[in-house]
């Protein structure tokens, strides 16, 4: 029998995931209620431990065992932990909504679309006076720090500061929770922190939100309408973007984010147009000289 020290029940992090690893190692009775329970998952957090152990036809002392086995004091817990398992899992375990594979092409046209629709989404709730707003404190900065934390967030950002680093103003990206905190307290009333979080409730980020602001630096936030970052931020750049429920697909919501940053650096290109100009050259000068190609390239990079 699977005890909490050699079984991978330990910590009761994954149950659904724990109960399938465990699935035939069971004593006779639990694996009676493990085999209940596999088929009845969203069922579970609506009945009692008597209730539970009457379906199954074993005792209460053996459903408690069988919690045990999957790393939990109790009933009581295994339920909580089933449902906040259940609560991320379900749409993984069960997806309905999935494009039938078209090859190549098709893929293309499947993550086109996706695309199209986030972006529309978004143009149809951008404020432009807080566009207007964040080129201003931006073409202003003496320095800009981005920020993203989590996958597509962290790769927006360092886009940003890819971006706006070759506009002549120092801008750098972290991702790392803490180095964030120690770079928004280094900032002041010319700077800016632009922070990006597509869910505006990751507590680093919202701290050093409140840092940075509480210095009295210039907070921009590309984020959810309503978020804990949105309420924190200066200049809030809000978008309420849907994800495709087809969880094969990648996150559509970048793209969107991504057109805020270039709209931003080409808005703050256009308002510094002389010193961009200038920088912009010395960068293909530089380029040019280092490998040699003077062929057409990307006026941006």
């Amino acid at each position: 029998m699977p005890t909490p020290d050699n079984g991978p029940a330990q910590g009761a992090v994954d149950l659904i995931s724990n109960l399938r690893q465990l699935n035939g190692t069971f004593a006779a009775r639990e694996q009676k209620v493990a085999d209940f329970v596999s088929g009845h998952l969203e069922e579970i957090s609506g009945m009692t431990i008597a209730e539970l152990a009457g379906a199954v036809g074993v005792s209460t002392p053996t459903v408690v065992r069988f919690c045990r086995s999957m790393g939990c004091d109790g009933f009581r817990e295994f339920k909580l932990r089933l449902a906040q398992n259940l609560a991320v899992s379900l749409q993984y375990l069960a997806p309905s909504h999935r494009d039938v594979s078209e090859g190549g092409a098709g893929a293309v046209d499947q993550v086109l679309g996706a695309l199209y629709a986030t972006v529309n989404v978004m143009r149809q709730q951008i404020v432009p006076e807080r566009m207007d707003a964040a080129v201003q404190a931006l073409t202003e900065a003496g320095q800009i720090v981005v920020a993203g934390v989590g996958g597509g967030s962290t790769m927006v950002a360092q886009e940003a500061a890819n971006r706006l680093f070759r506009l002549g103003i120092p801008a750098v990206a972290v991702s790392d929770s803490y180095l964030l905190q120690m770079r928004a307290a280094t900032l002041g009333a010319n700077d800016v922190l632009l922070l990006v979080s597509t869910s505006g409730a990751a507590d680093e980020i919202v701290s050093a939100a409140g840092i940075a602001g509480g210095y009295g630096a210039t907070v921009v936030a590309i984020t959810r309408p309503g978020s804990r970052l949105a309420q924190e931020a200066t200049i809030a750049i809000e978008a309420d973007l849907p994800e495709d429920p087809d969880i094969l697909k990648p996150t559509a919501s970048r793209y969107a984010h991504l057109v805020i940053v270039d709209a931003l650096a080409m808005s703050v290109a256009q308002a510094r147009s002389e010193a961009t100009t200038e920088n912009l050259r010395r960068i293909r000068a530089s380029l040019t000289a280092y490998h040699g190609r003077t062929g057409p390239q990307p006026l941006g990079d």
